[in-house]
């Protein structure tokens, strides 16, 4: 590099860092509160300000945004005196962890395809909370000669239904698996959102916030309140051997958890896709560290989960009608789990 270019490269590398640390500076952020609007290290802050490194266009027109000032105000300005002796070398950032593009094309058809794995996924669950309803409430009105099926029959019939609607929600499962395998470096990898994907994100969680508010509350209300249909039984049938009104109430119980948690999974999937492209929530970086180091003990968590809830309802350790209790607390469960594992980590 000529001289001259070497001086104007160098001058231009000044020029930018006082200007960070002048806007910085009047909006009375830290470098690392800057560092999470843009979505980089504070160690990445500290190098543009101090010359070592320059942002690139997308960090520039980013800044641009946050501070309220053109790109031509960082950019084109006069330049500093020259200095004597040799000029520092220019150094672009290299970022530690892998970094993946998205473009406009990209996020819009990873929102879309989302949108419709939210409602599949959701429905998926649904079928498999509903499966044991009828097996419940057949066997119950087949002991007391309501339903003229032996129980054997009963049983068969109802344990077909309960199959058929778990097979149907597997293959949803594997369905939408399969279709949003070309994004799971989403939830994996850091993100560069070209320009206004992070504008058009932002506008459509905001416009979104109403209704996965309201989800979230019916979701939550409606499991909250999924013991009624049990009490419901229970005042029914007093002191007479009624068991088939329990046995409904019981299947109103997996009605109302199926209908909460549909409305809960629905939104949540779309929720966190949006987050996910903001790298907000449990989706920043650090998170998403935290989230593959997660990974392994998911899998076992929940594979441990199913095996328990299957042997302990087909071997009879407990009935259908109470062995569902297995879902809600092992979701507690892990959500103590990931809690404890980064405070561990956080401690480290």
């Amino acid at each position: 590099m000529p001289p001259a270019e070497n001086y104007k490269a160098g001058g231009n590398i000044m020029i930018l860092a006082d200007k960070i640390i002048d806007l910085r500076k009047k909006n009375g952020w830290s470098q690392e509160e800057l560092a999470d609007k843009l979505g980089v290290s504070r160690q990445s802050i500290s190098k543009w300000e101090g010359a070592q490194s320059v942002p690139d266009l997308n960090r520039i027109i980013a800044m641009s945004q946050i501070f309220g000032v053109s790109t031509d105000y960082l950019l084109k300005e006069e330049e500093l005196p020259a200095v004597t002796g040799e000029s520092m070398p220019q150094v672009y950032d290299e970022p530690a962890e892998p970094v993946r593009s998205v473009s406009m094309e990209e996020a819009n058809t990873f929102l879309k395809l989302k949108d419709r794995s939210a409602r599949r996924v959701a429905f998926g669950v649904m079928l498999c909370i509903l499966s044991p309803i009828l097996l419940i409430v057949l066997t119950s009105c087949t002991e007391e000669g309501i339903v003229p099926l032996s129980e054997v029959a009963a049983a068969g019939v109802s344990l077909i239904v309960l199959m058929l609607l778990v097979a149907a929600a597997v293959a949803l499962f594997v369905i939408e698996s399969i279709a949003m395998k070309p994004f799971e470096y989403m939830e994996r990898d850091n993100l560069d959102t070209a320009y206004g994907v992070d504008g058009m994100v932002r506008e459509r969680k905001m416009q979104y916030t109403g209704s996965h508010t309201a989800m979230m509350t019916a979701g939550i209300a409606l499991c909250v309140l999924s013991a009624v249909p049990i009490f419901v039984g229970m005042i029914l049938a007093g002191d007479s051997e009624k068991d088939y009104l329990m046995a409904f109430g019981v299947g109103g119980t997996l009605l109302f958890v199926a209908l909460g948690v549909l409305m809960i999974v629905r939104t949540s999937i779309y929720w966190g896709a949006m987050q996910q492209l903001l790298e907000e929530g449990d989706y920043t970086r650090e998170n998403k560290l935290d989230n593959r180091k997660n990974e392994l003990i998911a899998t076992v968590y929940w594979c441990s989960v199913i095996a328990v809830y299957l042997g302990i309802s087909f071997l009879g350790i407990l009935n259908w009608d109470r062995s569902w209790i297995v879902w809600p607390i092992a979701g507690v469960s892990y959500g103590v789990l990931t809690a404890v594992l980064r405070i561990l980590r956080q401690r480290r």
